[in-house]
C-alpha cells in the first residue's frame, strides 16, 4: 500500500521524468516502485526512462546549453543562489521526503542533507561570476585563455545522500555554463526531481537540468552517448570501473567518487571521549551507509581496553527507531537485500575470530517490522586479513585493531586498495600533521571526522576515485581551456 505521509509530501502517486523544465510521461511502459526502507510501503510508482525519453532529455539539454552558456556568470550565479534560498525554505518538507526514501533519521536530514545541498548551490553561485582565463604577453603580440563549459554533463547519483549528491554534481556544472542530465539511484529517486522543480522556480532555463529515472541501463546509455561530454558518478567501485570503461569509447571527461575502507587512528595521548565520538560519527551516522566512514579503527595498545569500554557504552545508547521520530538516532538500512548482506559480514566477522563487543543483531522497531534495522556493531581483536577489515560493508559495523608504533599504523592504514578518507586523534599536533601527510587518502581529519564543507575538495586516492567534488577544484572538472594567440603585426611567409 502507499504511505499517506509520503503522499502528503509527494502529492502524486506516479513520478515522471523531468525533461525540458517539466514532468513528462515516459514514452515507454516500464515502471518501478520507490519504497520506504523502514516500512516496506510503496511511496510512489516511478516511470523508467526509455531510450526515446533519454534522446528527448539530451535534445532538451543541448538546446538549454546553448542558451545557458551565453548568459553571464553573474546571471547564472543569481539563479543558483535563488535555488539555494528555496532549498532552505523547503528544508523540512524535503528532509521528510528524503527520510521516507532513504530510511535515515529525520534529525540528520533536517540538520544536514538539505542545508548542505543549499550551501553547495550558494557557494558555486558565488563562484560563477569569477570563472576566468589568463592573459599572456609576447612582445607586441599576446595570447589569452578562455575557460569554457564542456557541454551536456551526466550526473549519476548514489542512494545514501540523494539531494546532496544531486547538488554537489549540478551546482559546479551549472556554474560553469554546462547543462546536466541527472540520474538518481533507482532506490532513492524522489528528491532529485524536487531539486529540478526548484531550479525551474528559481529561473533556470528549460532543459539545463533534467532528471531521468531508472535502473543501470539508463546510466549506461548516458555513459555511452556521444552527446554527453562528461559523466560524474558517485557509487561503488565495480560501477565506477564500468563507467570509466564505457566512457573511454567516446573519451568523455570522467570524475568518480567511489568507496572506501578508511582508517581512524587513535594515539594513546588522544582525548578518548573525542576519539570515541569521532569513531561513532565515522561508523554509525546514516546507519553506516557513508563512503568516507572510518570503519578500520586503529587504537594504540596502551589505551585499547579503555577505548573499547567507552565505545561499547556509547554505542549501546544509540537510539534505533522509526526514522520519522525526532528522537531516533539510527534508522533503517536502504533495503532488505542490503540488510542481509550486512548481517552476512557480521557473521563472517564472528567466524573469522573477531570479538563482538556490542551489537551484531537485527533490531525490531514497532510499526516498522519490515525494515532492516541493525544494532551498532563493534568488533575487537580484528586482524588486517579479516573480511570485515578489508571489504567495504556500508553498514553500522566497526572493526577495532590495535597498534604499537606510528610507522606501523601508517603502513597498515595504507595497506588497502582504497584511499578516500582518514582520521587521526592525538594531542600532539606535530604528529597529527606528520601522520596526515603520510596517509594515502584524499581527505584527512585531525581530531574530528566526516566534516565536509563545500569550500574543501572531496575525493579519493587509489581506487576510491578520480577527480574532486566541491571547492574551486570542481571548476577544473567542468570546464576546458581554449588558448587564443593574437598576432598584432603582418605575418611574413617563410616561403
Amino acid at each position: 500500500m502507499h504511505s499517506p505521509t509520503a503522499q502528503a509530501a509527494l502529492s502524486e502517486t506516479s513520478l515522471k521524468n523531468y525533461i525540458g523544465g517539466r514532468y513528462v510521461n515516459s514514452a515507454g511502459n516500464e515502471q518501478f516502485n520507490a519504497l520506504n526502507p523502514a516500512t516496506g510501503e510503496i511511496i510512489c510508482n516511478v516511470q523508467q526512462a526509455s531510450e526515446a525519453d533519454l534522446e528527448a532529455a539530451l535534445a532538451s539539454a543541448q538546446a538549454g546549453f546553448q542558451l545557458w552558456r551565453k548568459m553571464t556568470g553573474a546571471e547564472r550565479g543569481r539563479i543558483l543562489r535563488r535555488a539555494a534560498d528555496l532549498l532552505r525554505e523547503r528544508n523540512d518538507e524535503l528532509a521528510t521526503l528524503e527520510v521516507l526514501n532513504t530510511g535515515k533519521p529525520i534529525q540528520e536530514a533536517i540538520a544536514v542533507d538539505i542545508y548542505s545541498g543549499a550551501d553547495c548551490l550558494e557557494f558555486f553561485g558565488g563562484v560563477a561570476a569569477s570563472i576566468h582565463g589568463h592573459h599572456y604577453q609576447f612582445g607586441a603580440n599576446f595570447a589569452y585563455t578562455r575557460r569554457e563549459p564542456l557541454g551536456v554533463c551526466a550526473g549519476i547519483g548514489a542512494w545514501n545522500y540523494p539531494i546532496q549528491i544531486a547538488c554537489w554534481k549540478s551546482a559546479p556544472a551549472l556554474a560553469c555554463g554546462n547543462a546536466m542530465i541527472f540520474k538518481p539511484a533507482e532506490m532513492s529517486p524522489l528528491t532529485a526531481a524536487k531539486l529540478a522543480e526548484i531550479y525551474t522556480e528559481a529561473g533556470l532555463p528549460a532543459g539545463v537540468f533534467n532528471v531521468v529515472q531508472g535502473d543501470a541501463s539508463v546510466g549506461q546509455w548516458l555513459t555511452r552517448s556521444a552527446g554527453i561530454a562528461k559523466v560524474s558518478l558517485t557509487g561503488e567501485l565495480s560501477t565506477g570501473k564500468k563507467v570509466l570503461a564505457a566512457a573511454a569509447e567516446t573519451l568523455k571527461h570522467v570524475t568518480l567518487e567511489l568507496g572506501g575502507k578508511s582508517p581512524i587512528i587513535v594515539f594513546e595521548d588522544a582525548d578518548l571521549d573525542s576519539a570515541v565520538s569521532g569513531a561513532i560519527l565515522g561508523n554509525f551516522y546514516t546507519q553506516g551507509e557513508i563512503c568516507s566512514n572510518g570503519t578500520r579503527v586503529f587504537v594504540q595498545k596502551s589505551v585499547l581496553e579503555e577505548f573499547l569500554g567507552r565505545m561499547a557504552s556509547h554505542a549501546k545508547r544509540i537510539r534505533i527507531g522509526n526514522p520519522l521520530d525526532p528522537q531516533t538516532q539510527m534508522g533503517a538500512l536502504i533495503s532488505p537485500e542490503h540488510g542481509q548482506k550486512v548481517m552476512e559480514f557480521i557473521e563472517r566477522g564472528k567466524s573469522e575470530g573477531a570479538r563482538l563487543i556490542c551489537g551484531g543483531q537485527r533490531a525490531m522497531v514497532q510499526g516498522c517490522e519490515a525494515g532492516w534495522f541493525i544494532e551498532p556493531t563493534v568488533f575487537a581483536d580484528c586482524r588486517d586479513d579479516m573480511t570485515i577489515v578489508k571489504e567495504e560493508i556500508f553498514g553500522p559495523v566497526m572493526s577495532v585493531l590495535s597498534f604499537e608504533e606510528e610507522a606501523e599504523v601508517i603502513s597498515r592504514s595504507n595497506d588497502t586498495i582504497y584511499g578516500l578518507s582518514a582520521g587521526v586523534f592525538t594531542r600532539d599536533l606535530a604528529r597529527g600533521h606528520r601522520v596526515a601527510a603520510a596517509l594515502e587518502a584524499g581527505t584527512c581529519w585531525i581530531n574530528t571526522y566526516n566534516v565536509t564543507p563545500v569550500e574543501l575538495p572531496f575525493g579519493g586516492y587509489k581506487q576510491s576515485g578520480m577527480g574532486r567534488e566541491n571547492s574551486l577544484a570542481a571548476i577544473e572538472h567542468y570546464t576546458q581551456i581554449k588558448t587564443v594567440y593574437v598576432e598584432t603585426d603582418k605575418v611574413q611567409s617563410p616561403y
